[in-house]
């Protein structure tokens, strides 16, 4: 939304806007070409873990960064030194002559074209419900 189709900048086009815009106003980005978030790219995490101790912190290190999709999927949204930082926690919990981990990255036109069938878990996390 431009400053120019903000309700709350512009009085006269707040019959013209949504309730939901109304209610919540974008905020302007320091940088309006770079919005938070669009350098983030999807990144799957699957791991087999002998050890259940081990198993246990490592599940524990995914959930910082991302959703469980599966018992030991994990799908994560994150930007490059976000994921860097991740994967160097990963790697610090596992032991590599036994265990394995796997990341697969996804680019956003990959990431909106992946399928689901059945009870499937939502990847993006809720900010807020609005009743």
């Amino acid at each position: 939304m431009t400053p120019a189709n903000n309700p709350v900048e512009n009085k006269h086009d707040w019959k013209e806007a949504s309730w939901l815009e109304a209610a919540f106003p974008l905020a302007p980005y320091k940088h309006p070409q770079r919005p938070p978030g669009e350098k983030q790219m999807l990144t799957i995490i699957a791991y087999d873990i002998t050890q259940p101790k081990r198993l246990s912190r490592v599940a524990k290190v995914c959930l910082d960064y991302g959703v469980r999709v599966q018992y030991s999927v994990f799908e994560c949204r994150l930007e490059a030194d976000r994921f860097e930082e991740f994967w160097t926690a990963l790697q610090l919990e596992i032991d590599e002559e036994e265990d394995r981990i796997v990341a697969y990255k996804a680019c956003a036109g990959c990431a909106r074209e992946i399928l689901t069938a059945g009870c499937m878990v939502c990847s993006e996390k809720v900010v807020a419900y609005v009743f």
